[in-house]
């Protein structure tokens, strides 16, 4: 029986400056008529808008009071639920098409500024140097203190060709750093692909649209043909902030045995416990065709690198997830982010909704992504020097009213091993790190891929500081790292 679309959404990360969020589609519907109305609480509102109407020192438009009280009222839930007007409304539908006007850059809200949580690759943001972690102080000449991250974002949409100054305070960075940046419609590429060295691939999905799974197996396709014999394939989700859940299915389903468990829900409502497999009716369309079967038989038998990090959200944990859980590849990389969220958009109006969080995402094994992320089989830092700046990078329960993970206590604490206290060192990376230009994954300096390319081969991988105080720590050397590793 195949799945309504209703249950088919989007898995992102937070809001952007350009692009949709993380939320399924439905419409809004009755849940449950018999519910108890909290009176009083309701007659103390009502209380409130008339003081408002009959005192303020103005006039206030009834519907502008209603819409941000229920603005304020979703917000207050947590990162991700939002109230969405007309405006929001339809960009976010336009998002999933992997196309929008805007600066490109996922962002969250931090002690009332804007936090960039992580410029989207080739966007005009990216190449202005923003980068994660930047809290952004002003838009133009707007303090954004006092906006919500909604009005916020609104300000950075506009016209294409159109300008915008933002004021941004970054760590160990005395003075505020001010960008003037064009609006530009932004076209994420979602895979890109080729073979780095003979028989070996590289293939990066950058987000997850709508058109992400014929597009990888089109990609796979052609590089099998160029190399029939491929030894090792690198799959490549760093940086990639998630998208819509068929993306993240198909995928998925494209390495691993027909029918199997890719990801689970569980929430408050029948409909958010669910579980989703590897089947042309939870990632294509049945008029469509299934997208995964021209793929090479040797595809389900390739040996496999996933390269994540503190980028890598939703949709790239449940595929870096599940690929984990059936050790059908060897995750590499750094801790992802942990947003392992459900939001679900119910349509209010015509033109207006609700993104609420109505479920939490679950690995086959029934591991809570929440909080806490996927841990890499293999930890390596993003450069060769080990940079040591994954502890200061930002992840979901760095977020303020953040979902807790509802299976680990634990989860979001960094261990001790992996934690830099010292003011010193603190200092002496992020100096270090403000002398790097952006890393372009897929190049000759891309020291994480060639650590991918090492495991492939069998050949010895420079691990992360982090691992390699932790091996001394529990007494392992490195031939039982190698061990480990094979298995």
């Amino acid at each position: 029986m195949g799945i309504k679309l209703k249950n088919i959404g989007l898995i992102g990360l937070g809001m952007l400056a350009g692009i949709a969020g993380s939320m399924q589609f439905e419409a809004l519907a009755q849940k449950d008529a018999n519910a108890p109305l909290p009176i009083d609480e309701l007659r103390q509102l009502a209380d409130v808008f008339g003081l408002i109407k009959s005192d303020y020192v103005e006039h206030v438009d009834d519907k502008k009071l209603l819409t941000e009280a229920i603005s304020g009222m979703v917000a207050s839930l947590d990162p991700h639920s939002a109230y969405l007007d007309k405006k929001a409304f339809k960009e976010l539908r336009e998002g999933t098409q992997g196309k929008f006007v805007g600066l490109g850059i996922e962002v969250g809200m931090e002690d009332g500024y804007v936090k960039v949580i992580s410029p989207i690759e080739d966007s005009p943001a990216y190449k202005a140097g923003i980068k994660a972690g930047d809290l952004i102080t002003r838009l133009d000449s707007t303090p954004v203190k006092g906006l919500t991250l909604d009005e916020a974002v609104k300000r950075m949409r506009g016209e294409p060709n159109t300008n915008i100054t933002l004021t941004i305070a970054r760590k160990d960075v005395d003075k505020p750093i001010i960008l003037t940046i064009m609006r530009q419609e932004i076209r994420v590429q979602s895979v890109k692909g080729k073979e780095v060295e003979p028989g070996y691939a590289w293939v990066r999905v950058a987000q997850f649209q709508e058109p992400t799974v014929d597009d990888m197996a089109k990609k796979i396709t052609a590089l099998y043909a160029q190399d029939p014999n491929m030894k090792g394939l690198i799959l490549d989700l760093r940086n990639d902030p998630g998208g819509v859940l068929p993306g993240a299915i198909g995928v998925s389903a494209a390495f691993l045995p027909k029918d199997a468990a890719i990801v689970s829900t569980n929430g408050q409502l029948a409909d958010s416990k669910q579980t989703f497999y590897a089947r042309r009716e939870f990632y294509g369309s049945r008029a469509l065709g299934d997208p995964l079967a021209k793929l090479p038989d040797a595809i389900k038998k390739v040996p496999m690198v996933v390269l994540v990090n503190a980028g890598s959200a939703s949709a790239s944990e449940i595929v870096a997830g599940a690929l984990q859980d059936y050790k059908r590849a060897i995750i590499m990389g750094t801790q992802t982010f942990g947003k392992g969220s459900v939001q679900t958009i119910r349509q209010l109006s015509a033109d207006t909704a609700v993104k609420l969080t109505t479920a939490r995402y679950y690995t086959p094994n029934g591991r809570s992504i929440q909080a806490k992320g996927i841990v890499p089989d293999v930890m390596v830092d993003e450069y060769a020097d080990g940079d040591g700046l994954n502890s200061f990078r930002l992840h979901e329960s760095d977020l303020q009213k953040h979902l807790s993970n509802d299976l680990d206590k634990s989860a979001g604490v960094t261990p001790k091993a992996e934690q830099v206290d010292e003011l010193e060192e603190e200092q002496r990376l992020a100096a270090q790190e403000r002398k790097r230009k952006p890393l372009e994954f897929g190049s000759k300096d891309d020291f994480q891929l060639a650590q991918a390319i090492n495991q492939l081969k069998g050949l010895p991988v420079k691990l992360s500081k982090a691992k390699i105080e932790v091996k001394k720590e529990n007494g392992i050397n490195d031939k039982d790292e190698d061990e480990q590793q094979q298995r």
